[in-house]
């Protein structure tokens, strides 16, 4: 009876295989074509978005289209990068299975072949979503592309798919950037009623999550600079000690059109980190009021919420960018290096979408395009937002330190921490400022500095306006 219950049992389990291995073998082809369906959509979708990017697109029915659009976009990405990383994970299971399976008594094991099917369909139920999903955006577009056509060219425009090169153009900030012109060209409707009240807008967001370069791709577009007479900067801490005269002096020209033959209209930008006392911004705003000419716009980027209730129109809030938006910035091109586009979807997971520690890191991986190196980048990824979590209670999301919560980071090179680097007073200078450190984070973290205790280091310093340097104190 015993030996007739193993038999039945030995068959039953090569049944359940034989029908598994029918069922699995089926997928992979079936999800293989859905990959490359998807991948042809995606070309046809990043067409589109790479032609309207080259136009200056203004309405604002089409501009949110085109977000839509470019949305889509990077989440087709991420499914595609995750279908490839899933693939490269299973391959490598299964070549350790079969290497494992030649000590084994039995080959055969049902439930991993079942966890393995649950994967793939799992992976072809995302495939045929994000399908469909594009094949009604790309439909939706023929009255878009009529209306594209319309547009004007852009002389210049910046590439949009440069993947860890994105650091030199503004990443996924043009509807915002439409949204700030929109406001600055508005026209007053009464420029000599008894009602001359200067439009404020509040431009809201975290530390480093791109107001100043945001304001500088605004300022600098030919529709602004020819809009207004002079264009004023003034950049502190808070507005609370400053008066009408101390204001004015701290304030600098950033543009100035003596060509245009409309009134000396002004646009003032102000970028503070902190509040703004309610006595200090009524004296600023009501003197600004009667020296500069109807028409005048305020344009005021804090970090604090409190800045909203200044604005005559409904601030401007700045967000991270979304989960894939974050990974396409990490994505080396999945083509050539599908390896590296795996392990990226694994650092962005880790560095949970900050843009700043996105600069950092992305200038580490772009040093060697090479699996290897990228998992030891991964693994010093992991260790440090562990480690400074339990040192900080918290993620160090923006390197946004004091003295008495460092940082804590170490030489990438070493397989166990030897001596630790304390990253903390982080600040920026601006491009006018020439003396920036010598040595960069990326320096100490490949072992190229032999300095010791304590100095400055170049942490990242932009590539697109306004050309900052972010510099941190180091000690070794």
């Amino acid at each position: 009876m015993e030996l007739f219950s193993a038999i039945l049992g030995d068959l039953a389990s090569r049944s359940i295989s034989y029908v598994m291995d029918r069922y699995c073998n089926q997928q992979p082809a079936a999800i293989d074509d859905g990959g490359r369906k998807l991948r042809r959509l995606l070309l046809r979708t990043h067409t589109i978005i790479e032609e309207a990017e080259g136009r200056r697109v203004t309405n604002a029915g089409m501009l949110r289209q085109l977000k839509a659009m470019r949305d889509e976009l990077f989440r087709g990405h991420y499914v595609l990068g995750t279908f490839r990383h899933r693939a490269l994970l299973r391959q490598e299971e299964e070549d350790d299975e079969q290497v494992r399976s030649s000590f084994a008594i039995s080959r055969f094991n049902p439930a991993k072949r079942i966890r393995f099917c649950s994967a793939s369909t799992s992976s072809f139920q995302d495939l045929e979503s994000m399908i469909r999903s594009l094949e009604d955006a790309i439909a939706d577009t023929k009255e878009f592309i009529v209306f594209l056509m319309s547009c004007p060219p852009i002389m210049y425009r910046q590439p949009f798919s440069t993947h860890l090169y994105l650091d030199k153009c503004m990443f996924s900030r043009q509807i915002e950037r439409e949204q700030v012109i929109d406001f600055l060209l508005q026209i007053d409707p009464d420029p000599h009623g008894s009602c001359n009240d200067i439009g404020v807008l509040p431009i809201i967001g975290p530390a480093l999550i791109g107001k100043s370069t945001l304001i500088e791709h605004v300022c600098r577009d030919e529709r602004v600079k020819s809009h207004f007479s002079l264009i004023f900067f003034y950049s502190g801490d808070e507005l609370k000690h400053e008066t009408v005269a101390t204001f004015r002096d701290r304030c600098v020209i950033k543009h100035q059109n003596n060509c245009t033959s409309s009134p000396k209209t002004v646009l003032l930008v102000i970028e503070i980190v902190g509040d703004v006392d309610e006595d200090t911004w009524k004296e600023l705003y009501y003197s600004s009021k009667n020296l500069i000419s109807p028409g005048s716009k305020i344009i005021i980027t804090s970090r604090s919420e409190k800045i909203a209730r200044f604005g005559t129109t409904g601030a401007l809030r700045l967000k991270c960018l979304p989960t894939e938006a974050y990974w396409y910035y990490f994505s080396a091109d999945p083509d050539e290096h599908p390896k590296l586009t795996s392990i990226a979807m694994e650092i962005a997971a880790e560095l949970r979408r900050s843009l700043f520690c996105a600069h950092v890191v992305g200038a580490l991986l772009r040093v060697h395009l090479d699996a290897h190196f990228w998992c030891r980048v991964l693994e010093c990824t992991r260790e440090y937002m562990q480690k400074n979590l339990i040192l900080a209670s918290e993620y160090p999301h923006d390197l946004n330190t004091d003295k008495n919560h460092p940082r804590y980071a170490w030489r990438i090179s070493e397989p166990k921490p030897v001596k630790y680097l304390l990253i903390y007073d982080s600040y920026q200078k601006g491009s006018e400022d020439a003396e920036v450190p010598t040595i960069t984070i990326q320096d100490l973290l490949f072992g190229e500095a032999s300095a010791r205790g304590r100095f400055d280091i170049l942490l990242w310093k932009s590539q697109m306006p306004p050309y900052c340097s972010h510099i941190c104190s180091c000690v070794i």
